[in-house]
């Protein structure tokens, strides 16, 4: 039970976040009013328990798996149950988290413009399904909390005029001064809408199908406080925040990263965090570098951010067979405060976005990746960029074909190229996470593309469950190779100390051919020397070139192979990688 002074203190930084964002917008009594509103959502009365800003809640054997509930699917089953199935017989020794991108009721996107945050997709199961592999797996959910869809009853509310949604939306005027904006897309920002109450013109940062919610209303944000409750009676532990940069719209500005949005992070942090002290929150925010880690704050806002920089540079590296720029990049990157970490990952539903790369490659470097992306069968989506000029936002491929060749065309080293590609996410700062697409080495999903129209449809295929299952038990075939392989490397991550999401990391200077960075465990005991030879030919390195410890005994975790010799010189094979730790 909450003491009276230890409520006065969570009452008055919730008070302190409102004030933050809603300025002189709102009466003193209004935020007083407010704060003991979402005091009663979150439950905070019955229940309560102190929170360290510091903590990590996450070791080296966090791994998470990102899917869609229908990725994979058997006749005359829950989607949901099928996942969760497949997650036990093949992935329960390799994974702990599971990320289920959206499965709610929706219009669009693949789920991401949803009609109801209350329910679950009927085509996909039923909340005891969400319940049932959040009991055994650490569960991720997206907080669609920008945008929700078109065809939801909020929306169709707005356009009555009355009713719970009415006024969810943020809307301006035909000529509002918008040229500042930033967005993902090149569609028309204002979409015009009949109405009760006349022609209202609706924010879709995204797309017409995808309208924004208006956070200026405090109704908004007592909603999705609501459902945030409800994500946590559901067994959710971590909250992905969709699109999260683009909340907070004023008039005149870019209207991205606004000081209001990174506000309302802090306060849905202290609320979840509060309430179930374990819980996670990672922003996705597809945005330059710099801008991606402001919302770390001060280990008070986002638990984790995406590493969107990641995909690009690390592609982009194996394809040219030069680690120039992603050494840079590595060097540059902050060590993450205690009770914050990366979140990394080089595939996802998405496409390989480019963003994160402008600044770290130049136009030229990143048109040349364009084209051999489009040369292994991806397709480009593209945003509005400065004056109306189109600029390219995102690669649509798969991971397996987008590293089948380099820039000089397709060869026979893709799956080397694949696994050395795993091989360095795995063992960075941070937490790894991957696409169920990348652990089965699916290819693009050309008929999919074609019947949606859409270009990130290529990267969503759907296996169905007898077919996948024949495919991995053929030891032959690429499916059964990428997943065998993959999935020896993370439980061989998984058992090393200096793998921590938070152990310290070291960018190596080796060569332009050879990436490499050292890694040791918060008590010092482990050290990891992670090497990786990212060309299509053999690369020799002096082991010298590490100053290993010459007290130690070093081995190769990967080969098993023991160095007695710290000056040896040794040959590395196109792609290969050693992990070479102290014994």
């Amino acid at each position: 039970m909450l003491t009276g002074k230890t409520l006065e203190l969570l009452e008055n930084k919730i008070l302190h976040h409102l004030q933050a964002i809603y300025g002189d917008a709102k009466t003193d009594s209004e935020l007083n009013e407010l704060t003991q509103e979402l005091i009663d959502i979150m439950g905070f009365q019955q229940h309560y328990e102190a929170v360290s800003p510091h903590q990590n809640y996450w070791t080296e054997q966090d791994v998470t798996v990102i899917t869609y509930g229908h990725s994979i699917q058997k006749e005359d089953e829950p989607p949901l149950h099928t996942l969760h199935g497949f997650l036990n017989d093949y992935l329960k020794q390799s994974i702990n988290s599971v990320h289920i991108l959206p499965f709610f009721p929706f219009s669009a996107d693949d789920g991401f413009a949803v009609c109801d945050y209350y329910e679950i997709n009927p085509t996909l199961g039923h909340w005891q399904d969400i319940e049932n592999i959040a009991s055994e797996y650490r569960l991720m959910a997206d907080l669609v909390i920008n945008h929700c869809s078109d065809q939801s009853q909020w929306f169709k509310n707005f356009i009555k005029g009355e009713g719970v949604g009415h006024d969810y939306f943020y809307t301006t005027h035909k000529d509002a001064p918008i040229s500042d904006v930033v967005r993902p897309r090149t569609s028309p920002l204002l979409r015009e809408t009949i109405t009760e109450k006349g022609t209202e013109y609706v924010w879709c940062t995204f797309s017409h199908e995808q309208v924004d919610l208006d956070f200026s209303n405090t109704q908004v944000l007592k909603e999705f406080v609501n459902i945030v409750r409800n994500y946590l009676d559901h067994g959710i532990r971590i909250f992905r925040l969709d699109a999260i940069a683009f909340l907070w719209k004023k008039l005149g500005s870019n209207c991205l990263n606004l000081d209001e949005t990174h506000e309302v992070v802090r306060l849905i942090r202290t609320l979840i965090e509060h309430t179930q002290p374990d819980a996670i929150i990672i922003t996705e925010t597809n945005i330059p570098n710099i801008e991606n880690l402001s919302y770390f704050g001060n280990a008070n806002e986002a638990h984790c951010v995406y590493n969107f920089s990641l995909p690009p540079l690390l592609v982009y590296t194996l394809v040219s067979g030069n680690c120039r720029y992603l050494k840079r990049w590595l060097m540059s990157m902050p060590p993450a405060q205690h009770g914050t970490t990366y979140f990394n990952f080089i595939a996802s539903h998405d496409g390989i976005g480019l963003r994160p790369a402008e600044g770290l490659l130049s136009d030229t470097e990143l048109a040349t990746l364009v084209t051999t992306m489009q040369s292994f069968g991806g397709e480009i989506s593209w945003r509005a960029g400065e004056n109306g000029v189109k600029k390219p936002y995102e690669v649509n491929i798969t991971l397996y074909d987008a590293l089948q060749g380099t820039e000089d065309g397709k060869d026979e080293l893709g799956l080397q190229r694949f696994l050395c590609a795993h091989g360095i996410m795995l063992a960075l700062e941070g937490i790894p996470a991957l696409y169920i697409h990348s652990i089965l080495g699916t290819h693009n999903d050309y008929d999919k593309k074609e019947r949606t129209g859409h270009n990130r449809s290529i990267n969503r295929h759907e296996w169905d469950y007898d077919n996948l299952i024949t495919e991995l038990s053929n030891p032959e075939t690429d499916h059964a190779q990428v997943y065998t392989q993959i999935t020896q490397l993370i439980n061989l991550r998984k058992a090393q100390k200096a793998f921590h999401p938070n152990a310290t990391q070291f960018t190596l200077h080796i060569s332009d051919s050879i990436f490499g960075f050292w890694r040791q465990s918060i008590d010092r005991g482990q050290s990891i020397f992670c090497v990786y030879n990212i060309t299509d030919s053999q690369q020799k390195m002096l082991l010298s070139d590490l100053n290993l410890v010459v007290t130690n005994t070093w081995i190769d975790l990967i080969s098993g192979i023991v160095f007695d010799n710290t000056h040896d010189e040794i040959i590395l094979a196109p792609y290969q990688m050693m992990w070479i730790a102290n014994a």
